[in-house]
């Protein structure tokens, strides 16, 4: 998998059916004349299926619109190289076989551009349960420094499984009334330091992982799930409502609002890099306008997220107890 694309597998990346993709981050494509929209962003266009432009960022050079790999770094916060192997793997491609012999391009049908006029509407369908857990507790445990007892927590309240045969992280996003209207998967294994995220086909972009605080006027907003389980693992139950977007754009917390009409108070905790706090910035702006009081607050600067914090205290407390340890045993150290 290493090593430069060829010109054949790039040109098949940038001929993925760009609506399709768009559906299987949870989007919802609507056809309006000679282009496509989002439900959840009307300022999206999508032309020939193939390339997008967001006429709201006019002149934000980076993030208005390109190609299907721009989608994926913007929407997706993939880098170039990851985004180019999410659409080789989403179009059914495969660099080599376990012999490392070239097996050549196996597309899906209506995955490359051309095949169809018509995205196909998926069922919400959710991912079958594996037999148990035992991999998700292992990975959020092992490589997310989250303690057992904050994913069990989110375990039994329904929040959370292990899907089957992939066994992959299914967190779960539910209405006012319980029913579940998001799923977004997430790998328990990054190869080669890429890792496998999305949305399950079909799911409500309005909803979003979430717990709800009855009778608090509070909600503090994360970017992912493993954010806000980091935040509760650091600080055990604040009293507060607690919302991961999924992204940046703040389609859950419109509707979270709306199912919550006693929360006058918004902390955003998104991602400390550029767009998170550029978003951060500009949603706060927002819902301050709408008369809600707003902070916007974030882990220490020099950690990403609320989980890269999470791990990094982690290890540093390891790090002192593996010393401690090794002084009390008689081991000086220079």
């Amino acid at each position: 998998m290493e090593g430069r694309f060829t010109d054949e597998e790039l040109e098949l990346a940038k001929s993925v059916d760009l609506c399709r993709v768009a559906e299987a981050l949870g989007y919802t494509v609507k056809r309006i004349g000679k282009y496509h929209t989002l439900k959840e962003m009307d300022s999206i266009r999508i032309y020939n299926r193939t390339n997008w432009y967001r006429w709201s960022r006019q002149g934000e050079s980076g993030r208005n619109g390109g190609s299907q790999i721009d989608f994926l770094k913007v929407f997706a916060g993939m880098g170039v190289k990851e985004a180019v192997f999410w659409l080789l793997d989403f179009a059914g491609y495969r660099r080599t076989d376990e012999t490392g012999v070239n097996k050549g391009l196996m597309n899906r049908e209506c995955i490359v551009s051309g095949k169809t006029d018509k995205p196909e509407h998926k069922p919400f369908l959710l991912p079958a349960r594996a037999a148990d857990n035992r991999r998700v507790i292992c990975y959020l445990h092992e490589e997310r420094g989250i303690s057992i007892p904050t994913i069990q927590w989110f375990l039994t309240n329904g929040l959370l499984y292990e899907s089957e045969p992939y066994h992959n992280a299914v967190f779960l996003g539910k209405d006012s009334e319980g029913n579940v209207k998001f799923a977004s998967m997430r790998g328990t294994y990054d190869k080669n330091g890429r890792a496998f995220k999305c949305d399950v086909e079909g799911n409500d972009k309005r909803f979003g992982f979430h717990v709800a605080k009855t009778g608090s006027q509070v909600v503090a907003v994360f970017e992912a799930a493993i954010d806000l389980m980091s935040y509760v693992d650091f600080f055990h139950d604040t009293g507060e409502h607690l919302l991961a977007l999924g992204m940046v754009a703040d389609n859950p917390l419109e509707q979270y609002l709306s199912d919550h009409k006693e929360i006058r108070g918004i902390r955003f905790c998104l991602d400390n890099d550029e767009p998170g706090r550029k978003a951060a910035m500009e949603l706060a702006e927002k819902y301050m306008n709408l008369g809600y009081t707003v902070k916007v607050e974030g882990p220490p600067e020099q950690y990403k997220d609320y989980n890269d914090w999470l791990v990094g205290v982690r290890t540093q407390n390891s790090m002192r107890a593996a010393a401690k340890h090794e002084n009390g045993m008689g081991i000086r150290h220079r």
